[in-house]
């Protein structure tokens, strides 16, 4: 078993600023809803390594629209310079982002953000 993707909320009109936290602060391509799907706004985000599909986000319309907050989803990456050049990334366009749980889960570094919407994003590395 594996997860094909997580769904996080947004407001109807969001998509770009969907894609500019998502695309250019987190690093995630985006790439085409099904036709089926496509008239519903909001827009999908993913990383493949190696042809193979290792996370994806949904950002979905969601109406009355509010924000996770404390469900979230976490992406893990391989290095600590990794985690840092996300988070500088992230600051860069604008984004928050909080150290203050940095070493609170045993094993791993790690920093939490806010998208644009208010959803919670964990990312991580092992320690």
């Amino acid at each position: 078993m594996r997860l094909h993707h997580v769904q996080v909320s947004m407001p109807r009109g969001g998509e770009e600023a969907a894609r500019r936290f998502y695309g250019d602060g987190v690093g995630l391509a985006e790439v085409d809803k099904p036709w089926a799907l496509a008239g519903r706004g909001g827009c999908w985000f993913r990383h493949v390594e190696d042809g193979l599909v290792l996370a994806e986000i949904h950002c979905g319309v969601e109406e009355p629209f509010r924000p996770a907050q404390k469900a979230h989803p976490a992406l893990v990456v391989d290095t600590a310079e990794e985690l840092t050049e996300m988070a500088d990334r992230i600051e860069g366009i604008g984004g928050e982002v909080s150290w203050a749980e940095r070493t609170s889960f045993e094993g791993f570094v790690r920093f939490h953000a806010r998208d644009p919407f208010g959803n919670r994003l964990e990312v991580l590395t092992p320690a």
